[in-house]
């Protein structure tokens, strides 16, 4: 199937809204509510009983009241979801911080399990797994030669804490077969990918989401950057969807001061619960800026609102997301969930950043980004449509906006070419990860022993990698011109090749130095 260049930005943004729409970063407390059983049979039940028992037919009832539940929830907002009990466990994870396993990144490459590289200090990295290895069996069970879903090679791979796993391993730059046993432990998934000083005074942190050790993992970030010489704090939650309201609360605890109102909740009884910062913050002086994009939602939100509006710092960026509801999350007893929509959350100035939508109407919600593309706001402030009758003040007395996103301060376009946004969106997924791994696998040793200079100038120097990838990109049925870009799609190629060689730290120091947004803000 060939994709219209003309449709390729609203596919990848579409994507990335549904994610957040019916995904797991949205915005919810981390208690969650009980509820007592009722003493009565609702019509629900005597129904799913009724069908249970005597319709003539053998019925998986457990579907049935799947696809009731989905048609109640599909009436109510777009952020009020049901959760199967497989994606439940995973996002549960995700949102924990952490889960039990051996610890690789891999994927199915051709008909084997390939590893694109081990986590640090993991299970798998400690017994000596590397990247480019294939797993060929986890314990007795085949893992190549057939088709095997993301679902089974959990189960297969992950299991209780310190049960132990035999694999057998393929490594194709020694071409050699071999056994290895480990025992499962507990892996971190971290939400704060990386920290490190752009300048001497300057200091960045990168965050992917708001789970449960974000609050943890960004204090101690800011702690190691503060010993380095931090004066001024870029925190980057470009692209994060969000997550857990008190962990973004957590977060503007650090920077800002005692009594300073962070962001109040008001559910339909009326009844408004404020949350102020504490005394103690790490950073509650210092200059601060917060970048977003479109991509930024819901906790995101609240913590740039937040610094916007208490005049803490700078907001850099395009237009946030615009999600200003708050879930609360019940769970079912065969392990899916429902999270939904109680009420409504606030910045300090009164906004509400949440975008209009229909009830009933997910489809309308999620295509909003089109407008975005069609009016042009993603590289020019000034096509932004905004409310003026939605104007609220800072702390400051300085003008800002609700009604659908937190506006930025100062505003930095997409980098790619106008009409060329897909290009953008593609170089930050894990499609071209898995590009770059299958370009390492061909010759692994031919980077063995290269410092990051050395391989940056080697993939710089290759035009044939852009080709590549482009071809690549057309194989998947979607064709672009990468060469008017090459610029930026060089840069990202080389970040990956970063990335997948040396780590992830690596890869922010490449792609960094020429982002927009860091330079304006450096500048």
């Amino acid at each position: 199937m060939k994709i219209s260049k003309v449709y390729l930005p609203l596919l990848f943004f579409s994507c990335v809204a549904i994610g957040i729409v019916i995904g797991g970063l949205i915005n919810y407390p981390m208690d969650k509510p009980s509820f007592g059983t009722n003493n009565y049979k609702t019509k629900l039940n005597t129904l799913i009983n009724f069908i249970d028992s005597e319709y003539v037919d053998e019925v998986q009832t457990d579907s049935i009241v799947d696809l009731t539940v989905n048609n109640i929830l599909a009436n109510l907002d777009p952020h009020s979801v049901y959760i199967p009990k497989e994606e439940q466990k995973q996002e549960a994870e995700s949102m924990r911080g952490d889960f039990v396993g051996i610890g690789v990144n891999f994927y199915m490459y051709k008909d084997s399990v390939a590893v694109v590289k081990p986590i640090e200090n993991g299970p798998a990295a400690r017994a000596g797994i590397r990247s480019g290895d294939r797993l060929l069996y986890a314990n007795n069970f085949k893992l190549f030669g057939k088709k095997i879903n993301n679902d089974t090679l959990f189960k297969k791979l992950r299991g209780e804490e310190g049960s132990k796993l035999t694999l057998t391993v393929f490594r194709k730059s020694e071409n050699k077969t071999f056994k290895v046993q480990l025992e499962r432990g507990v892996v971190p998934i971290k939400s704060v990918d990386t920290y490190v000083m752009l300048n001497k005074t300057v200091g960045y942190i990168k965050i992917n989401r708001f789970a449960e050790t974000t609050g943890n993992e960004f204090h101690s970030a800011l702690l190691n950057l503060k010993q380095k010489g931090l004066k001024e704090l870029v925190i980057d939650v470009r692209d994060n969807g969000g997550g857990f309201l008190e962990m973004a609360v957590q977060l503007a605890d650090e920077l800002l001061k005692e009594d300073q109102l962070i962001v109040f909740t008001k559910n339909k009884k009326g009844k408004i619960d404020k949350t102020y910062a504490t005394d103690g913050g790490n950073f509650e002086t210092g200059k601060v800026y917060v970048l977003i994009n479109e991509n930024s939602a819901s906790a995101s939100e609240i913590l740039a609102g937040a610094i916007q509006d208490n005049d803490r710092g700078i907001v850099v960026g395009r237009r946030s997301f615009g999600k200003g509801l708050v879930q609360r999350e019940i769970d079912f007893e065969d392990g899916s969930a429902v999270r939904l929509t109680t009420s409504r959350y606030y910045t300090p100035s009164g906004r509400s950043i949440q975008k209009p939508y229909t009830k009933g109407d997910k489809e309308k919600y999620i295509n909003e980004f089109e407008s975005r593309f069609e009016s042009g706001e993603l590289y020019e402030k000034d096509k932004m449509k905004i409310a003026d009758s939605l104007k609220f003040k800072t702390k400051n007395g300085r003008i800002v906006y609700g009604g659908g996103g937190i506006v930025p301060d100062v505003f930095v376009g997409l980098e790619a070419n106008h009409g060329q946004e897909s290009v953008e969106y593609i170089l930050n997924t894990g499609v071209l990860g898995h590009f770059v791994f299958e370009q390492l696998d061909k010759n692994r040793n031919q980077f063995k022993g290269l410092q990051l200079q050395q391989l940056v100038a080697k993939v710089n120097s290759n035009p044939n990698y852009i080709k590549n990838f482009t071809t690549y990109l057309t194989n998947l049925g979607l064709e672009i011109n990468l060469e008017k870009n090459s610029a930026l799609v060089n840069r990202y190629i080389a970040a990956e090749f970063a990335r997948q060689v040396f780590g992830e730290s690596y890869y922010y120091q490449i792609v960094l130095k020429e982002d927009k947004m860091i330079k304006a803000v450096v500048k």
